[in-house]
């Protein structure tokens, strides 16, 4: 974590900057963090908000494991403990023990509800695909960098992995720390959470958090029309495909 983060400082190095390298990593954070991990990870793996066929859900699940999180089944299982407990002592990032605890400095201890993972993931445990994503998942991301290297060179290493990779990371986090200090909540939820606008302009809808731990099986996190939420926008498009089923929703417009 901390090579990686210093990793973004390679950007002051002669040779490791062009404009398609730049758009390389606009398009692998919105494969890796909003396709994978927003839509495959979170919305479909864990919460089973909608239905897709399982060659797609194979996809987009892949997806996610290429934003180097851990692996599906592991990143599920402390989700759905998160839900459970939200901002509790047993929360793995309470929110309640700081802004940088909950954001990212929980990672650097070890997790005790690691133990519990089984308990929350009988339903995708025993898929060899997921064993496969939990057990490989960085030497997935060393081969996936690779090709990029071999693609674009240093410019595409740079920018299409190590940046790419700490950008998605900080976007994922901010919905761990920031949408649990900062902004309004529209429901009384039992924890912490809130609805940040620019939270969820970043990470693809999620900063609807309040609204989130509301109705957590929702497939739309933006409730209200000015709530942008740009995950949503991708299953109704799934939807229109016939890619998408069993949408679940809260029934407010």
């Amino acid at each position: 974590m901390v090579a990686l983060h210093l990793g973004v400082f390679a950007v002051f190095l002669p040779g490791t900057f062009s404009w398609g390298a730049v758009a390389l990593c606009a398009v692998l954070h919105w494969l890796t963090a909003g396709v994978g991990i927003t839509l495959g990870w979170h919305r479909l793996l864990t919460h089973r908000s909608f239905q897709t066929p399982k060659w797609l859900e194979y996809i987009l699940v892949f997806c996610g494991t290429l934003a180097m999180q851990g692996g599906p089944i592991w990143w599920v299982g402390l989700h759905r403990h998160h839900h459970l407990y939200s901002d509790q002592d047993v929360d793995h990032h309470d929110s309640s023990k700081g802004f940088w605890w909950s954001h990212m400095e929980w990672m650097f201890y070890k997790v005790p509800v690691e133990r519990e993972i089984p308990r929350f993931t009988k339903d995708i445990a025993d898929d060899p695909i997921y064993q496969f994503q939990d057990k490989y998942f960085y030497w997935i991301q060393a081969v996936f960098v690779f090709v990029l290297y071999l693609i674009g060179g240093l410019p595409f290493l740079v920018w299409g992995g190590i940046i790419r990779l700490v950008l998605v990371y900080h976007t994922t986090w901010l919905v761990n720390s920031a949408t649990h200090t900062f902004g309004y909540r529209t429901y009384e939820s039992g924890d912490r959470s809130t609805n940040c606008w620019w939270v969820a302009l970043l990470a693809y809808g999620e900063g609807w958090h309040n609204n989130h731990h509301t109705f957590q099986y929702s497939a739309r996190h933006g409730l209200k029309w000015w709530e942008f939420d740009a995950t949503w926008i991708m299953i109704q498009v799934l939807q229109q495909l016939g890619l998408a089923w069993k949408i679940k929703l809260t029934g407010e417009k």
